[in-house]
């Protein structure tokens, strides 16, 4: 996308550098042989001074750059980086610019060098909502900032959306902010920009407190695969499923540890798993007739059992043996109540 080569430009804006200056900008952004940036500390003990002297030289040099004839011979360079962040979004978040715009560690860091003493651009350092970022264009940077700030706000804790349709959401926060018609890779790079916004493998996005965004272990490993195929799987098969949709080797033993421990899941049949957000009870079968009853009232026996095996992947007989238990009395008229 760049007609030029980051390494070189900034290789011949440093050239009219004192050596000193040249040295600390070298290696606090890693343009050297080693491509290592080093901090302020590490540079002021090699020269015997402090690191707020080092931090003075390097805002010095960052000066001297701009005012300098190198800095004026390249401005078609810069103009044309400008040109490439525009076509991407005008704001993106630091590491954004750096996959779009650069193939390889070395030239990120002479990328970043770049974007530095430019003029023409704006960096916003990373706080609690958003990453690091660049913008050409302080308006839109602010738009699309509160947009996020409002799509979050507008998310359930625990929502997944797909990406397409997350997509069509954030061009309406986006549109309340006045900014329209934008493609899709433009607003999913602006989606980069937020902290508090993310997806999962599976491509789905939303808050990123919540497990089923921020992947951490086998249990939400376990949700997104149970989620994905919509009904009821054995411990197994949920074992094989992580590792066919994730790529994660799990035993089933482990897996089927899991999802006892989480209240995500109910057993619902002998090894088999639902998600409690399909409406599945938790408990043994003797509480889910509890449940049936307490919301129906007296039922027969053939209604209970019809209504059981909704939750449970239960035998009848199983279901007919629960019922002689002393939680449940038998009416007059042959259906069944709970006990007083």
């Amino acid at each position: 996308m760049l007609s030029f080569a980051p390494r070189t430009v900034t290789k011949d804006l440093l050239s009219g550098l004192s050596e000193r200056s040249r040295h600390v900008l070298t290696d606090r952004f890693g343009l050297g042989a080693k491509e290592m940036e080093r901090t302020l500390d590490a540079i002021g003990k090699e020269y015997g001074i402090t690191r707020e002297r080092i931090r003075q030289i390097e805002n010095h040099g960052i000066s001297a750059v701009r005012e300098s004839s190198h800095y004026a011979a390249h401005s078609a360079a810069f103009e044309d980086l400008k040109r490439a962040i525009h076509s991407l979004g005008a704001v993106l978040s630091s590491e954004a610019i750096l996959s779009e715009l650069s193939a390889n560690k070395a030239d990120r860091n002479h990328l970043v060098f770049l974007l530095t003493v430019g003029h023409q651009f704006t960096d916003r350092r990373e706080d609690n909502d958003f990453n690091a970022r660049w913008h050409i264009d302080e308006q839109v940077a602010d738009q699309v900032e509160r947009a996020l700030t409002n799509l979050y706000e507008s998310i359930e804790v625990n929502r997944l959306t797909p990406e397409e349709e997350f997509l069509q959401l954030f061009a309406k926060a986006l549109k309340q902010e006045g900014i329209r018609n934008r493609t899709n890779d433009v607003l999913a790079r602006w989606l980069t920009i937020s902290k508090r916004i993310g997806r999962n493998p599976l491509n789905e996005w939303g808050r990123m407190d919540s497990p089923h965004v921020r992947i951490k272990n086998t249990r939400d490993f376990a949700y997104l695969t149970l989620k994905r195929h919509g009904s009821p799987m054995h411990f197994t098969e949920v074992a094989k499923g992580i590792e066919k949709l994730f790529n994660r080797e799990t035993h089933p033993a482990t897996t089927h540890n899991e999802l006892i421990k989480d209240v995500r899941f109910v057993l619902v049949g002998r090894g088999l798993y639902a998600l409690q957000e399909w409406g599945y009870e938790p408990g043994v079968v003797r509480d889910v007739i509890k449940g049936v009853l307490k919301r129906e009232g007296p039922l027969s026996r053939e209604d209970i059992i019809e209504r059981v095996k909704r939750e449970r992947y239960v035998k009848d007989a199983t279901i007919a043996v629960n019922l002689q238990n002393s939680t449940f009395t038998r009416l007059s008229d042959g259906r069944f109540a709970l006990a007083e």
